[in-house]
C-alpha cells in the first residue's frame, strides 16, 4: 500500500492529482492519507513526524513524503529502504530521520524522468509515479541508483521543537517520550507541566504532558487549548 505524508494541504487542488497518477499507475494499490497538513515549508518537523509514523508503518510498505520548499531546485530525488519500508521524496532531510532510526537503511536516488516535469509539482509528476512503480513491483522502471547515504541528513536525534498542532490545540513535539521520566514536569514558557497519562486526569483547563498515540511527547490541557494557553506554533522551541 502506499501511505501519503505532505504539506499540500487536504483542502488545495493538490492531494487530488498525486493521487490521480498514483491510481492510473498502480490501480490496485491501496492508498492511505497519513497527514496533508504538515508544518508549511518545515522539513524538520515534516521529519520527525514522518520519522513517528514509520514504524507504525506495514513492512513492504510505500511512504511518499513531499515537504519541498526547494521544488525544481538543486536537491535529488531519492527513494530510502528503511527497515523493510520504502520511502520516496526529495533529499532535503524529510527522510533522514527515518532513516537515521532504521536498524537498516539502503538509499537510492531515481534517475526516472517523466517526459513531462512541472518544475514547481514533483509530487505529482515524479514522486507519484516512482511510488507507485515500487509499490506495484515494477522498480526497474524507476531507475533507482544505489548511492551511500542521503546528502541532507538530520540525524537520529530528538528535536526540542513543537513539530505539529492539531486542531484541538494540542502540541505535538519531536521528544520521543520513552527517553523523560513520568515523575518529571516539563518547563514550558516558564510554566511547570506535569505529566499525565490521559485527559481525565487533570483538572479542566490544566495543562499537562503526555506520550501520545505517535509515542512522541504532547502537550494538552484538557478540554482546552493548550495552543492558546502557551502560543507555541510549529517551528518553535520549547525551552
Amino acid at each position: 500500500m502506499i501511505f501519503l505524508l505532505t504539506d499540500f494541504g487536504a483542502a488545495d487542488l493538490y492531494v487530488g492529482q498525486v493521487k490521480a497518477v498514483l491510481h492510473e499507475r498502480a490501480p490496485k494499490v491501496p492508498v492511505i492519507d497519513l497527514l496533508h497538513d504538515a508544518p508549511a515549508f518545515n522539513v524538520r518537523a515534516g521529519a520527525h513526524l514522518l520519522a513517528a509514523f514509520a514504524a507504525r508503518l506495514p513492512k513492504d510498505s510505500v511512504t511518499l513524503a513531499v515537504v519541498d520548499p526547494g521544488v525544481g531546485g538543486p536537491r535529488d530525488p531519492v527513494a530510502v529502504l528503511a527497515d523493510g519500508r520504502w520511502f520516496v521524496g526529495p533529499d532535503n532531510g524529510l527522510i533522514s530521520v527515518a532513516a537515521a532510526r532504521a536498524a537498516k537503511a539502503e538509499t537510492y536516488t531515481i534517475d526516472w524522468r517523466p517526459a513531462q516535469l512541472a518544475a514547481t509539482f514533483h509530487g505529482r509528476d515524479l514522486f507519484a509515479p516512482v511510488a507507485a512503480m515500487i509499490a506495484a513491483g515494477t522498480r526497474k522502471a524507476a531507475k533507482l541508483k544505489k548511492r551511500a547515504e542521503l546528502a541532507v541528513r538530520l540525524g537520529a536525534e530528538d528535536l526540542g521543537e513543537v513539530v505539529y498542532v492539531d486542531h484541538y490545540g494540542n502540541l505535538i513535539t519531536g521528544l520521543r517520550a520513552n527517553a523523560v521520566p513520568r515523575d518529571r514536569a516539563l518547563v514550558i514558557a516558564g510554566r511547570q507541566v506535569p505529566y499525565a497519562q490521559m485527559f481525565s486526569e487533570v483538572p479542566q483547563g490544566e495543562l499537562f504532558w503526555y506520550e501520545n498515540s505517535l509515542g512522541l511527547i504532547e502537550i494538552a490541557a484538557n478540554s482546552a487549548s493548550a495552543q492558546q494557553k502557551l502560543g507555541f506554533t510549529p517551528g518553535e522551541r520549547l525551552a
